[in-house]
């Protein structure tokens, strides 16, 4: 046997070093992120070849110059301590607007370039005009249809979810999901309103919000969130904490909520019953809650699901995909969560995907648990979808157990 006790200090000394420059380079992040989502769309739109005339240049590059100052300047003001919201919509959008025009300045500026040569197009300056009004035009169209998709009321996706040891008598229960919905700096009071006129068409057994109400403290959105208020259910509406109530006063939301008439699932449950068989429906705070500083707020399934029958199936709430290790553990049946948005700009999934065990829709996690996850109801930041539509999910859980006749 090899003796490694020499060697294990020596590691460690080589990779405290490593892991400390790691950390002073991800401090850098915020100020090297803005300056390439500028630079290189302003470099492949103008100074790759196109030789535009001087006027055309210096415009061109004072805009980008403009951008890169104004969006940071816009964003901390808009969602610092000022929380100003037009600034905070300018910026928004100016950040969304510079993230595809990125994205399809790297991918044209790249692919379509190429294919140009391949082909014989043109000359060097033809080829370079060619992708410059290629990549303005597919940013132009994706932001208008992007900003469609995000402000339109979401539709409906309805799926069956077999639960093995859900009851017979609660075959058929209609669950609707929604999520994410972000009141902010725009305001939605009538889209907020339409939503729930359509919550209101589906007949929900039970109607779930697994968090991120709001950009902003209760007494600030509360118009916006006012319509939640009108929605039905014939067994209960439940709701639990997303990240986004702990920037902006958490107990606030959930004290609005009680009020509206929602029953805030905090670390508990509640239990649904028909048909002789019994469905636990249980919350947890959002993973965030605890370093929050709140008193009393913390994600914790054991007093989830203490006093539950452990035979009775379980239905959770929780706001990040990634709690689902958690409920697997704790013999968890169905988790529902949001967070994620489906990546909301595309190709912005794959970040979230280093962060999140799924992006969206139903997947199984361990023996038993089941994880769907929203690609949320409203958006946060950016007015845009791309890629990434929004949705209000009814799920009708059936039972293996069910007749025929259901």
């Amino acid at each position: 046997m090899t003796d490694t006790s020499n060697t294990r200090p020596a590691e460690r000394e080589t990779r405290a070093p490593r892991r400390s420059r790691l950390h002073r380079l991800m401090r850098f992040i915020p100020l090297i992120a803005p300056v390439l989502l500028w630079t290189v769309p302003c470099w492949v739109l103008l100074h790759t070849g196109q030789h535009w005339p001087l006027p055309v240049t210096l415009v061109g590059a004072t805009l980008f110059v403009l951008g890169l100052i104004g969006m940071p300047l816009a964003m901390m003001r808009g969602h610092g301590r000022r929380q100003q919201d037009r600034a905070a919509i300018v910026g928004d959008t100016l950040l969304g607007s510079i993230w595809v025009l990125f994205t399809w300045s790297v991918l044209l500026g790249v692919l379509l370039r190429l294919a140009l040569v391949l082909a014989g197009v043109g000359d060097g300056q033809d080829r370079a005009r060619i992708v410059t009004w290629a990549v303005l035009g597919v940013a132009a169209v994706l932001l208008v249809w992007g900003y469609a998709e995000a402000r339109r009321v979401p539709r409906v996706r309805r799926l069956d979810v077999e639960l093995p040891r859900l009851g017979a008598g609660l075959d058929g229960t209609r669950v609707v999901l929604i999520t994410d919905t972000h009141y902010g700096p725009l305001d939605r009071a009538r889209w907020s309103a339409r939503v729930c006129e359509t919550l209101n068409t589906l007949e929900a057994d039970l109607v779930c919000h697994t968090g991120d109400i709001a950009d902003g403290t209760a007494e600030r959105r509360r118009a916006q969130a006012a319509p939640l208020g009108t929605v039905r259910a014939t067994r209960a509406r439940v709701y639990v904490t997303g990240n986004h109530e702990y920037y902006s006063e958490a107990q606030g939301w959930v004290d609005l909520m009680d009020e509206l008439g929602w029953e805030p699932l905090r670390n508990r449950h509640l239990l649904l019953e028909r048909g002789g068989d019994t469905l636990v429906v249980a919350g947890v705070d959002d993973v965030t809650a605890e370093s929050s500083g709140l008193a009393g707020h913390r994600a914790h399934l054991a007093g989830a699901l203490e006093g539950a029958d452990p035979d009775h199936p379980v239905l959770l709430l929780a706001h990040q995909p990634t709690f689902v290790d958690r409920a697997a553990a704790g013999g968890v049946d169905l988790q529902l969560s949001g967070h994620t948005h489906g990546g909301q700009i595309w190709p912005f999934h794959h970040l979230v995907r280093l962060d999140q065990p799924a992006l969206a829709g139903l997947s199984r996690h361990g023996t038993r648990t089941l994880l769907y996850t929203s690609r949320g109801t409203g958006f946060w930041g950016p007015p845009f979808r791309v890629f990434a539509p929004s949705e209000i999910t009814l799920l009708v859980l059936r039972s293996p157990r069910r007749t025929t006749s259901s």
